[in-house]
Order: structure tokens, then sequence, then C-alpha cells
């Protein structure tokens, strides 16, 4: 599976490393990713996420169900 998060779309970017010297070489900049089991009051059943922190972070304040409601509204999630 990508490394990208399901509620907010974050994905890995890519940037230069850059040495003393002034070098540069290709990098990538990963998102943090956690995969977080959920329960969904409405479906009555348990969902597992892959998402980002700041994705969790997001739920403590919102909720499951808004966070998941807005998602899918950008198609994030299916």
């Amino acid at each position: 599976m990508s490394r990208i998060c399901q509620l907010t779309g974050k994905s890995v970017m890519v940037g230069n490393n850059v040495s003393h010297s002034k070098r540069r070489t290709k990098r990538k900049f990963y998102p943090n990713l956690i995969s977080k089991k959920f329960f969904l009051p409405e479906e009555e059943r348990f969902v597992t996420l892959k998402i980002s922190t700041s994705a969790l972070r997001n739920i403590n304040k919102k909720g499951i169900s808004a966070v998941i409601k807005e998602a899918r509204e950008k198609g994030y999630l299916k």
C-alpha cells in the first residue's frame, strides 16, 4: 500500500539533500503515518485507517464521523 493518508491525502514529497559544498541530491520527505482502528457508531463497525498524525489530531478535535464525511467529499476515502 502506498504512503498516503486516507483522510487528508498527504503523500510523499520530493526535495533535495544539500551538502556543505551545496551539492544537491534528491531525497524524499515521508508523511508521519500510523495504522489505527476506529469505531463508526453510524455503521456500527470498526474500520482500520492509515492516517497521518495531523489527521489524528483532527479526529480528536472534530470527531471521526465529521472527518470521514469530509474525506469522502474530497475524494480521499471511498
